[in-house]
């Protein structure tokens, strides 16, 4: 846990320092005397003082502040001379604009750094492997499978899914990495349906892990004590020949995951029988099918399903995937109840519950109210690197475009709720993928920090009161109107501003505890 915080801490901590930096130059560069320089809010664990500014590290992680003289729009206090030469309020439009919108620029040319010296110096990012592909889907028909390495489409290399902006407008043929052999399949798809066809298939793989009816955890594997079990299930089912291995695994004095090859099992099964079925039969579940999490008062809550249950059946239907649950739900008549099995110490229980029905991106869903334990394959990582640092320059501006494009456009279909406002996450959501990525590698914890970066800055230029895009609103009002609003005007807008900021706050934090328990 100490860990987590202080990957969170590294993580957020330049974020807030450069974002309060632009402002503080530019504040500094117009004249304007800075009282504060905060790195966080509340009482203050460290402070120094230097020409008439004192410099601080404050208890909460989650923000910070610069304090300027004379930006109190609220105060009656009449100044001298001498004030007004180094006074927020009595700067020009201009000057009091670069210095507000100083801490949003500063995020974006952080991120723009960080790309650069990432294609400068090389990256490590998750190889290019496919995820699952459906056998009904258009690309498994024309020869793509799951586990595949795509290493090239049409004559050009690719080296990481950041390649996929590839010249022409027809995806002749695409070349992969199939178990160390090259293969060239033939598609013939144009470039737009083709992106979208293949952003479907780029997922995570599975990995190949089972529990019994005690709760504890096998590794199914296709060879004989893996020195490094990194293969997925759906490569597993893929290339399956008729023989597996189970291995229990325990725990280590460093409370990681070993395999105990004193409890190996031998799995033997022809090909026309369900390896899945074979395992069930010898009471194995797929760890996908235990739960992780109940939210609290959903349909599942209500008939006391728990954390650690095991889904058996719903409808009446063997369940063997957890997207097997999501897709039986959808097809549900509204206001049906259905009924669930599930194992739960031991005892095998059965209940009827109803599903509640919300609106997610725009689409009914069918919820009841579980997270599945799933576990992924963590990818294997290869080293992308820019050809030169002329190219690491250019590369890196498009990125941060194109993440300020993203951005907005994310952010737009929150507001046309396109986008559920579950999908916010709070600090918690971004310690757990920040202590993530870095357990991944430098490189995408780097990453993610240039991702976090933009979305800071441009979430800063919206305009909402108390945001420093609300600020920017003000001049442009305080222009039009030939001087700034009134008192009363400007407290209203305050009000306003911090009540979205609160709800959205709220909404974050609710995300991030409902996750949690």
């Amino acid at each position: 846990m100490l860990e987590k915080i202080l990957i969170f801490i590294v993580f957020l901590g330049p974020l807030i320092f450069f974002h309060e930096l632009g402002h503080f130059f530019f504040a500094r560069f117009f004249g304007v005397r800075v009282e504060v320089f905060s790195i966080g809010f509340g009482p203050k664990i460290f402070k120094y003082v230097h020409k008439n500014t004192q410099y601080a590290i404050s208890i909460i992680p989650l923000g910070g502040y610069v304090k300027m003289f004379g930006d109190d729009p609220f105060s009656d206090v009449q100044l001298s001379e001498e004030e007004k030469k180094v006074a927020f309020n009595q700067k020009s439009k201009w000057a009091r604009f670069w210095i507000v919108f100083g801490g949003p620029l500063a995020n974006l040319i952080l991120a723009y750094f960080l790309y650069v010296g990432l294609l400068a110096g090389g990256e490590k990012v998750p190889e290019t492997k496919i995820g699952q592909v459906a056998e009904q889907s258009i690309l498994y028909k024309k020869g793509l499978r799951s586990g595949d390495i795509l290493v090239g489409i049409n004559d050009e290399k690719i080296t990481s899914f950041d390649d996929l902006n590839i010249k022409g407008s027809v995806v002749e043929k695409v070349i992969v990495d199939r178990s160390g052999k090259k293969v060239e399949v033939p598609v013939d798809i144009k470039l737009e349906p083709f992106i979208q066809l293949f952003i479907e298939i780029v997922s995570p793989l599975k990995m190949p892990l089972f529990v019994n009816k005690n709760g504890e955890k096998f590794l199914l594997s296709p060879t004989q004590r893996p020195l490094n079990p990194t293969a997925s299930f759906e490569e597993l089912i893929s290339n399956f020949n008729g023989k597996a291995y189970l291995y229990k695994l325990t725990k280590n004095t460093d409370d990681k995951n070993q395999l105990d090859f004193s409890s190996e099992s031998e799995i033997l099964t022809s090909k026309e029988q369900s390896l899945i079925s074979m395992l069930e039969n010898l009471e194995f579940y797929p760890l996908e099918l235990v739960v992780k999490n109940v939210v609290m008062s959903s349909p599942a809550d209500k008939v006391n399903i728990k954390k650690g249950d095991i889904l058996i059946s719903l409808g009446g239907k063997k369940l063997h995937r957890f997207e097997e649950l999501r897709q039986t739900l959808q097809k549900l008549p509204d206001n049906q109840e259905i009924t669930v099995e599930f194992l739960s110490q031991g005892s095998v229980i059965k209940k009827s519950l109803l599903p509640e029905v919300k609106l997610i991106d725009k689409k009914k869903m069918k919820l009841i109210g579980i997270e599945s334990s799933i576990e992924y394959v963590q990818p294997k990582l290869v080293e992308v690197k820019a050809e030169n640092f002329g190219q690491a320059l250019l590369q890196a501006l498009n990125r941060t475009y194109d993440g300020i494009l993203k951005t907005f456009s994310g952010y737009k279909k929150l507001v046309t709720r396109e986008v559920s406002l579950n999908n916010i996450g709070g600090p918690l959501a971004i310690g757990k993928v920040a202590s993530d990525s870095f357990n991944i590698s430098l490189s995408m914890f780097f990453r993610l920090m240039a991702i976090i970066s933009i979305n800071l800055g441009v979430i800063n230029l919206f305009p909402i009161p108390v945001l420093d895009g609300g600020h920017i609103v003000f001049l442009l009002f305080e222009l039009v109107n030939g001087g700034p609003l009134s008192k009363r005007k400007l407290e209203i807008a305050q009000r306003f501003g911090i009540s979205i900021l609160f709800f959205l706050i709220f909404v974050a934090l609710f995300n991030d505890i409902t996750k949690l328990f």
